[in-house]
């Protein structure tokens, strides 16, 4: 692993500088963990209090709190988005394949895999897909018929790529993730179902993260869209004719219906559920656990999910839910008294 000087550090990050630039820093850490060689940040300042004890070599910091820390410091405009740029440099994350065809892979001959892309073992590329320069293909990924895979792009091991879909430059699929998927689309006839096949495709942007375990599904028709710049948690489900615009942010275990569109810019919290054919304009937010039963319009944040509290207390509440419209009668039966 490289070790990085604090002068070098402050070169990468376009940063001031105050203390010995030649210090070695071996590792990033938190404030309360860190240790000699450590280099740490500080990204909210009610936490200013750790800067007195931290045994961090160096710290990240705002020109707001430099004062408060008398040690080595890097001074930026924004630590956690430093920190972030500095665990980029840092990264020791291995490729999910190595540089070239592993000899396990089965690839179609009318398949177009560039000279600098790495395929995994037992890898699978389908005839008439293209595989753009310095792509990395996991170990046991599919990659259907027709596929087409950007430039930079990284699967890890278990991705399923079905027919027809596009992806973009330097995204990133973790493990077990599937994209083209049928979306759930059916017809009833006298009790049975009629399967609708999903004859759309999925077209996704450039720099688009997808978490472990996600579904993005096929469009029925039309494509589902996800634009460049999108970050996707673990374990979500897109449905299929879905749109997400570029900007948003999706955590995990969320579930958007199938024709939802999301504008750019949104973050929707973890567990969140939009109803089918719902749109969500820009610079939404979306706390944790709410249900989306209608379009939202307004940018601002939302919130529909209960807090949690003691079973006596949601026993009572619950008990007053139910007797809102009783209350309401009897509320509205005393005004008109009142006004009698």
């Amino acid at each position: 692993m490289q070790n990085y000087t604090l002068s070098h550090i402050a070169e990468l990050l376009g940063a001031e500088l105050q203390g010995d630039g030649a210090l070695e820093i071996t590792k990033i850490a938190t404030l309360a963990n860190a240790r000699s060689g450590h280099i740490a940040f500080l990204a909210n300042s009610k936490y200013r209090t750790q800067l007195e004890t931290t045994q961090a070599s160096a710290v990240i910091l705002s020109e707001a709190d430099a004062p408060y820390f008398n040690g080595a410091k890097i001074i930026v405009g924004n630590p956690y988005v430093s920190y972030a740029k500095l665990a980029q440099f840092m990264d020791t994350t291995p490729q999910s394949a190595q540089q070239g065809i592993h000899a396990s892979a089965t690839i179609h001959p009318s398949a177009t895999v560039s000279a600098s892309a790495a395929i995994g073992a037992n890898a699978v590329i389908e005839a008439g897909a293209v595989i753009g320069d310095n792509a990395q293909i996991g170990p046991n990924s599919f990659i259907g018929e027709r596929v087409k895979i950007g430039s930079g792009t990284k699967l890890w091991p278990s991705v399923t790529i079905y027919h027809d879909v596009e992806i973009g430059a330097d995204c990133l699929f973790q493990a077990n993730t599937v994209v083209g998927s049928d979306g759930f689309g059916y017809a009833n006839e006298r009790g049975q179902w009629v399967k609708i096949p999903q004859l759309g495709s999925v077209i996704i942007g450039d720099k688009v993260e997808v978490g472990a375990s996600t579904t993005i599904d096929r469009g029925a028709l039309d494509n589902t869209i996800i634009h460049s710049n999108v970050i996707i948690d673990n374990q979500c489900q897109i449905a299929h004719n879905v749109e997400v615009n570029s900007g948003t942010a999706i955590a995990g275990c969320t579930v958007l219906a199938g024709s939802v569109t999301i504008g750019k810019n949104c973050q929707i919290g973890g567990m969140t559920a939009i109803n089918g054919h719902m749109s969500v304009c820009d610079g939404v937010i979306i706390t944790g656990m709410s249900m989306v039963t209608k379009s939202i319009t307004e940018p601002g944040i939302y919130s529909s999910g209960m807090p949690h509290t003691t079973n006596k207390e949601w026993r009572k509440s619950i008990a007053h839910l139910r007797n809102l419209s009783d209350m309401k009668a009897r509320l509205k039966a005393l005004e008109a008294l009142a006004k009698s």
